[in-house]
């Protein structure tokens, strides 16, 4: 039985300064319930850049800065595809629910450069159907870079070919050749690999002809490195076997080692290895294997060593720092800031009203999946078992106020606590401070009676770290929590949340 595989990958060109992106559009036979989310695809450790809501005929509408000129992800009921996007645009989507993103028709400014890439997917999706890559994979190096020299010269005169037909600009048909050039190193080094396998020798050494294609493929590193994330993960691969070996060595007899430790001294033995990769790499490395909910304190600690001190791109080292607060949350002690909320009548509410008192911040929006059904009947258990000792403060992070009044009256109705709306939604004061985004709502913070935060960013109200902190904040002890009760965020969510966003695209576009 043939296996067809071919691996067309997301690649970057041309950065530029932040401008705002307009977007706005309609996806027919869309809830109200869904969103949609805009995130940079290059990035290390890309958080979400915009969460628009959908009304109920399915329209959306909203503006974000984009960081780059380049490839976009957009996010939709579980779903991902690309945009090609650049800053100063204003451009208008539309597509149906059953299919988009995978398919949607672009207007306006983006025109041009959307309809060349997405003529271009089709084209890849179809073409890579006829390739059998593992029958070309079985024989000798110079046949094999033959094959990858024909699908490299199809694939340019296909984008020669939209190039005319659809008139982009320069910098999404850079990203397209780029894009051509990674996906066939990927094939490489995975020959490379499955040849070391088969011979059962890891010192295999390729042939000239493989290694001087290998190194024209990548006569623009630099540029390679920083915009396109399969390209990292290329230079992984090929690193792989010598760091596993590094690592089983220096690891010996260790429990407390991390990942990231490991490679940090692994790259600083690779003097080929520039700088700049470095930091891409390491960044990738920390995003995938230590950064995580449940990352240890002591771990952490570690983490944030690393970025200060080995990671010198400055953007990185501000998304990297950025990832790692909206993850775990402040300092167990620092402050607890103020934020603008309001209550229901439009007077102003402070948190420091609360002093005196412990805590604990419910944030949530009607359209979270989780609310209703998974979230308020413990919700409504904790707040009646805890109550006599600590405040319960419910901060609805909806697009508006008027949805914050119906919302909550009818999801908070008999529970005690104190209901206030930060403005803006995800984009309010209170959001941006406490590091809320989409995929960590529901959450849950406690501060105690002095104002300091108590606790890291819990999604898991049976999660039994949370109770046994409300329990030493109240003095009380509460019973165990059945395990089926606790509350589980969506998997897709995590990983959102703990890794590199881009490496999580999915490859096809149709």
């Amino acid at each position: 039985m043939k296996k067809y595989l071919l691996l067309f990958v997301i690649a970057i060109f041309a950065m530029s300064c932040s401008k705002k992106v307009e977007v706005k559009g309609k996806i027919a036979g869309s809830s109200p319930l869904e969103r949609i989310e805009f995130v940079e695809a290059s990035g290390v450790a890309t958080l979400p850049l915009a969460n628009f809501g959908i009304d109920k005929d399915g329209n959306f509408t909203g503006t974000f800065e984009a960081p780059k000129n380049g490839m976009y992800v957009i996010n939709y009921a579980g779903k991902q595809n690309l945009i090609f996007l650049k800053g100063g645009q204003k451009l208008n989507i539309s597509g149906n629910s059953a299919s988009f993103p995978n398919e949607y028709v672009v207007t306006g400014d983006a025109k041009s450069d959307n309809d060349f890439f997405q003529a271009c997917q089709k084209f890849l999706t179809t073409y890579g159907q006829t390739l059998n890559i593992q029958q070309l994979a079985s024989g000798d190096e110079a046949t094999y870079v033959k094959a990858m020299q024909k699908i490299e010269a199809d694939v340019n005169k296909n984008i020669d070919e939209y190039v005319k037909k659809f008139n982009p600009g320069k910098e999404v048909v850079e990203w397209k050749r780029t894009d051509a050039r990674v996906a066939i190193l990927n094939l490489l080094v995975n020959y490379e690999m499955t040849k070391k396998q088969m011979l059962g020798n890891p010192s295999f050494k390729l042939a000239k002809v493989f290694t001087d294609y290998e190194a024209k493929l990548q006569e623009n590193k630099e540029t390679m490195i920083k915009t396109s994330p399969f390209y990292r993960q290329y230079l992984l691969t090929k690193m792989s076997p010598d760091f596993q070996t590094f690592a089983q060595a220096k690891a010996q007899g260790k429990t407390d080692v991390t990942t990231s430790e490991l490679f940090n001294e692994f790259l600083k033995g690779k003097k080929e290895v520039s700088q700049t990769e470095k930091d891409y790499l390491l960044a990738f490395v920390m995003a995938q294997s230590d950064v995580h909910p449940q990352t240890p304190a002591a771990t952490t600690d570690k983490i944030k060593k690393i970025i200060e001190e080995d990671i010198k791109d400055a953007t990185i080292k501000a998304d990297l720092k950025k990832m790692l607060f909206v993850i775990n949350g402040f300092k167990i002690g620092d402050d607890a800031p103020e934020a603008a909320l309001v209550k229901q009548d439009g007077s102003a509410y402070k948190l420091s009203e609360n002093k005196g008192k412990p805590y604990m911040m419910v944030f949530y929006a009607s359209w979270n999946p989780y609310i209703a059904e998974g979230t308020m009947p413990v919700l409504k258990e904790v707040v009646n078992f805890y109550k006599s000792k600590m405040n319960f403060v419910f901060v609805n992070l909806d697009d508006t106020k008027d949805q914050f009044t119906k919302t909550s009256n009818a999801l908070l109705k008999g529970i005690p606590g104190t209901n206030v709306y930060g403005d803006g939604g995800l984009n309010s004061d209170i959001a941006k401070k406490y590091g809320v985004y989409g995929f960590k709502l529901p959450s849950f913070i406690v501060v105690d009676k002095n104002g300091k935060v108590a606790s890291r960013s819990f999604v898991n109200l049976g999660d039994q770290d949370l109770i046994t902190i409300l329990d030493k904040q109240t003095g009380l002890s509460a019973p165990k929590v059945d395990p089926a009760a606790q509350l589980q965020i969506d998997p897709s969510a995590l990983q959102q949340q703990a890794a590199p966003q881009v490496e999580k695209v999915p490859v096809e576009a149709k």
